[in-house]
């Protein structure tokens, strides 16, 4: 979804608040940066994992964990 779409549906400190309750910390100097970033925002990567090796496209090998991200 494009990031209009993203801050028409949520709130950044609303993200924050979800986040922590999961142990995820975020720190943004903005709210609305955290709800153009909202993780509902972006397509669910093993579905696209999924279609691209169906499609010939790529092969799966690993599955990989998110231990941080650091954007900027």
């Amino acid at each position: 979804m494009s990031r209009h779409q993203a801050l028409k549906r949520w709130r950044g400190r609303d993200v924050v608040d979800e986040l922590a309750a999961r142990g995820i910390v975020i720190r943004s100097p903005t709210a609305r940066g955290v709800a153009e970033e909202a993780p509902g925002a972006y397509k669910d990567t093993a579905a696209v994992v999924e279609a691209a090796h169906a499609a010939g496209l790529a092969r799966k090998v690993a599955t990989l964990v998110p231990i941080i991200c650091i954007k900027g």
